[in-house]
């Protein structure tokens, strides 16, 4: 009999049995695979553990890999890469992996939205598995409460949209890029266009699911405050896998006003750019100015542009009225404001025009990267005029990288340094974030725009926080230090730049909670012993 004269019906109960003969050949021809089946099988069924894992013979291996790998500089035939990917649909998966990985000797990476900007949840160069968690999205929106439980694979984008659904006076304060993954952006701070009204996103988690490094699954009771504490800005990957977060909504108007203003060298930047930097710290709290700060050719003549991006969260008379009396020289009038919807204005702030339904924010964009590189800084004193003109000189000759300038104060200044790991609050005027992209492959472009950012970051020390120089570590930077010893004291120089302060305390959360460190990466906190 063939195809042709098969009854469908048995042709429908053959393609099941046929799929899992793949699996199980690809298992045969694969004994890792085959080893991480059979542990997982001890509490899920072998079918089911093949859905889940993925092994290089796999046709969906690569795809799935690249799905969401953010930054292309990773997605290249010389990129380390994972011998299995596992993408649990359960929570009890993940216990599964943690525990199924220290027991056949091989590194979990784990991944939730790949927007790391070096890569270290996908990449390694040990032996290793990737703990995708992007079919753990689940989010429940609670306004009874104004709350909402948020699986670490959702992403931003999910998460708006679902608060949208059932409120239009409820938001949250997190990023303005729809597609980064809640499990990394939480556990390393997160910060958006409220941070002035409301801080960071962190200061608004109650309560968290985690798998430690013995497979259980612990609540914020079970895990205790000082592991609570931890993954609530000190990089959770450090410590365990988190499932999710239960977060507090915050309130906003019906209305909000959104604006976007550019202004050329030739047009007052300078002065412009010397008085936001007093302006936007110390502005009413419900106003979030951003400003980015750009090298372009205008008039065939390279030049500067400043962009000031801002949102308000109040009605368009009263942002003209405080513009004019705080910040004339930026000369916003009425015709350059939009009132619109707090969802609406999550949507325009992620570069969609006004008027898109909010259904595009659901929009995963797999398979997008560009090359790029990120750095960061913080800014605690005014940069002088002088300082900005020998900037704008600076960055027009290297040609390609731009500044963002994302202003603090407000919310920022009340919360003690050391409420989360994150320490970067009052004393800070703004953070600097350096960002280079480009589209053509090859080392030489590679070497050609990292070298860029690195020159810039370097003429900036004199501007910028000191002793030490701090960075933020959502903007994940290799060059502010990295370890393959994972010592005490190579944890040091870029915990003490990501956490100041409070890298004493995550080193002893960690010892407390991962002693043997199997929960590692290049930039992840140290037990005191290893």
């Amino acid at each position: 009999m063939n195809k042709a004269t098969m009854p469908p019906l048995l042709l429908l109960l053959l393609v099941p049995l046929v799929l899992f003969n793949l699996r199980l050949s690809s298992a045969a021809a694969d004994p890792i695979h085959q080893s991480l089946v059979q542990c997982f099988s001890q509490s899920i069924t072998a079918g089911e553990a093949s859905s889940i894992i993925y092994s290089k013979n796999n046709p969906s291996y690569t795809s799935v890999l690249r799905a969401y790998i953010r930054n292309a500089r990773f997605n290249t035939s010389s990129t380390p890469k994972p011998l299995l990917i596992i993408t649990p649909k359960e929570e009890s998966h993940v216990s599964a992996a943690v525990t199924c990985a220290q027991k056949l000797g091989f590194r979990l990476k784990i991944r939730s939205g790949g927007h790391d900007y070096e890569g270290l949840s996908y990449v390694f160069d040990e032996p290793f598995f990737i703990l995708d968690m992007f079919n753990l999205r689940s989010i429940t929106v609670d306004i009874t409460d104004e709350s909402a439980w948020v699986g670490a694979g959702a992403t931003l984008g999910e998460l708006y949209y679902n608060i949208w659904k059932n409120s239009k006076v409820h938001g949250f304060p997190a990023g303005v890029c729809p597609t980064v993954g809640i499990g990394g952006h939480i556990s390393g701070a997160g910060y958006g266009t409220m941070i002035r009204k409301y801080g960071l996103s962190v200061d608004h988690v109650v309560d968290a699911k985690l798998v430690d490094v013995n497979g259980r699954i612990l609540d914020r009771k079970a895990m205790g405050e000082d592991l609570f504490w931890a993954i609530r800005g000190g990089g959770a990957a450090s410590f365990g896998v988190v499932l999710a977060y239960k977060v507090k909504l915050v309130p906003v108007p019906e209305k909000v006003t959104i604006f976007r203003v550019e202004r050329y060298l030739t047009e007052n930047a300078t002065d412009i750019t010397f008085k936001w930097q007093s302006v936007a710290p110390t502005t009413d709290d419900e106003l979030f100015m951003r400003m980015l700060v750009q090298p372009v050719t205008r008039n065939k003549k390279k030049t500067v542009r400043i962009t000031v991006i801002a949102l308000y969260l109040g009605d368009s008379d009263s942002l003209v009225r405080l513009l004019n009396k705080d910040f004339p020289e930026l000369g916003i009038a009425k015709e350059n404001c939009n009132e619109t919807s707090w969802i609406d204005s999550v949507l325009w702030w992620a570069n969609y025009d006004l008027g898109t339904q909010p259904t595009i924010l659901l929009d995963r964009d797999l398979n997008d990267a560009n090359f790029l590189k990120r750095k960061s800084d913080y800014v605690q004193t005014p940069i002088p005029k002088k300082g900005l003109e020998s900037l704008w000189k600076k960055m027009v000759e290297l040609g390609k990288v731009g500044l963002v300038f994302n202003s603090y104060g407000g919310q920022m200044n009340r919360v003690r340094s050391d409420a989360t790991p994150f320490p970067h609050r009052a004393g800070n005027l703004f953070k600097i974030q350096y960002s280079v992209s480009w589209e053509q492959p090859g080392d030489e472009a590679v070497k050609n725009f990292t070298t860029q950012a690195k020159l810039l970051h370097e003429f900036m020390t004199p501007f910028v926080s000191k002793n030490p120089r701090s960075a933020y570590l959502n903007y994940r930077d290799i060059d502010v230090g990295s370890t393959n010893t994972w010592s005490y004291e190579d944890g040091k120089v870029y915990g003490q730049s990501y956490f100041n302060g409070n890298y004493e305390r995550l080193v002893d959360v960690k010892t407390a909670v991962d002693p043997k460190n199997f929960f590692r990466n290049e930039q992840s906190i140290p037990p005191r012993s290893t």
